[in-house]
């Protein structure tokens, strides 16, 4: 399985808004700068997402976006599955994109994907995106530099 960039990209403005938790709105600008997305691509997603009810607007001067549910709420795999559709890496282990295999019910890799597909939809559906801001803040407290020369 290999993530888009869209949906990459969908994923970071998703977090970036799950970090920003005021009530003020924050501006495409804002997350674009932070995340690195290009401008025109994020205004594409993040209207995707708003049509998913990830996220909402608020029009005007003093508009942006805000995440449509609380972050501990939302999960990396429902946002994966809306942008880039099932998370199988073969069509015949897919719950939604099932594709009969031409062997029939006698492939010798039927279980090992099956096993793959469970994992993969194990680790992102039990993931929220609080769970991975606990995890970077985490990191942070742990990062010591290494000022040798």
């Amino acid at each position: 399985m290999s993530v888009s960039s869209k949906c990459y990209y969908a994923m970071r403005a998703v977090y970036a808004l799950a970090e920003h938790n005021s009530p003020e709105p924050l501006k495409i600008s804002q997350i674009a700068e932070r995340e690195m997305i290009p401008i025109r691509f994020l205004e594409v997603i993040l209207n995707q997402l708003k049509g998913g009810g990830f996220v909402r607007s608020k029009r005007g001067a003093e508009g942006g976006y805000f995440l449509a549910m609380p972050a501990e709420e939302l999960t990396v795999g429902a946002v994966m599955r809306f942008v880039d559709g099932p998370i199988a890496m073969v069509d015949c282990v897919s719950q939604s994109r099932h594709k009969e295999c031409e062997f029939h019910g006698e492939c010798h890799f039927f279980g090992f994907w099956c096993r793959v597909r469970q994992a993969m939809s194990d680790v992102v559906d039990k993931t929220t995106f609080a769970d991975l801001m606990r995890e970077s803040q985490e990191r942070k407290k742990g990062y010591v530099g290494d000022w040798s020369i």
